[in-house]
C-alpha cells in the first residue's frame, strides 16, 4: 500500500485527499500527477510517445524566439513570440501536471515563467499539447481537460500516437470546441500556430515495413538479411 493511501482499522482502503506538498515530495521519476486530490502514475512513455512528443516540440520551434508573432524582421522571418517547453512540473485549475508541451506568449510574459518556491509553474498557458496514451488518455481527455479549461487555456492539443491524429481544440464559453482534426498525408495550420504549415505524418514514427518475401520464402532481391 502506497504510504499516501493509509488503510483503516478494519485493513480496507480509507480515501484521503493527497496534498500538493506530497505530491511534490514524490521523486520526479515515479512520473505521478495529482488529479482532484489523488496521485496518477503514468507508465513509462514508450518510443512512439517519446518520438511524437519531440516531433510537436520540432515543429513549434519557429515560435520559440522573440518576435512580433507576424514574421516581424526582428525574428529572421520566423514567427516567434512564445515560450514553448516541454514536461513543465505545474499547477493548473487544482490539478498537478508535467503537459508534454506547454506555451505562453511572450507578448503577455516578458520573461519565462519560473517555477515558485515549491518548485511549480503556476503562470497559466496560453497552450497546452497532451500526447495520449493508454496510462493517461482517460486523464487528459478527462479532469485534466476539465482543470486546463476551467483555468483559462485558451488552446489545448490532443496527440494520439496510435491513431495519428491530431485534435485541436479551442476554449468557447461553455467548454472546449473542436476545430481541427488531422492525420497523416495532411499539412495544416493548426491553431494558435497558424503561421507555421505542419505536415502531420511528421508528428508520428514512421514504422518501415518488412521486405517482401519471394515465394521461396527469400528476401525479395537487395533486401538487406
Amino acid at each position: 500500500m502506497h504510504p499516501l493511501h493509509p488503510t483503516s482499522a478494519g485493513g480496507s482502503p480509507s480515501p484521503r485527499a493527497v496534498t500538493l506538498e506530497e505530491w511534490l515530495a514524490i521523486p520526479e521519476e515515479m512520473r505521478a500527477q495529482l488529479i482532484h486530490g489523488r496521485l496518477v502514475y503514468d507508465a513509462f512513455p514508450g518510443p512512439k510517445h517519446g518520438f511524437t512528443q519531440g516531433g510537436i516540440f520540432a515543429q513549434l520551434w519557429p515560435y520559440n524566439r522573440r518576435g512580433d508573432g507576424r514574421g516581424g524582421s526582428g525574428s529572421g522571418g520566423a514567427p516567434g513570440g512564445w515560450w514553448i517547453s516541454q514536461e513543465v512540473d505545474m499547477v493548473i485549475g487544482g490539478v498537478g501536471c508535467r503537459p508534454d508541451v506547454v506555451g505562453w506568449r511572450r507578448d503577455k510574459h516578458a520573461r519565462v515563467p519560473e517555477p515558485d518556491a515549491r518548485g511549480v509553474v503556476t503562470l497559466m498557458p496560453d497552450f497546452i499539447c497532451e500526447v495520449l496514451s493508454s496510462s493517461t488518455a482517460r486523464y487528459d481527455q478527462g479532469p485534466k481537460r476539465d482543470a486546463y479549461f476551467h483555468a483559462g487555456v485558451p488552446y489545448y492539443w490532443l496527440v494520439d500516437p496510435a491513431y495519428e491524429t491530431l485534435t485541436v481544440l479551442e476554449r468557447a464559453d461553455r467548454g472546449y470546441v473542436i476545430v481541427l482534426v488531422a492525420a497523416p498525408g495532411e499539412v495544416v495550420r493548426a491553431l494558435p500556430f497558424e503561421l507555421v504549415e505542419i505536415p502531420v505524418a511528421e508528428l508520428f514514427l514512421e514504422e518501415e515495413e518488412p521486405p517482401a518475401a519471394t515465394p521461396g520464402g527469400e528476401p525479395a532481391s537487395g533486401a538487406q538479411t
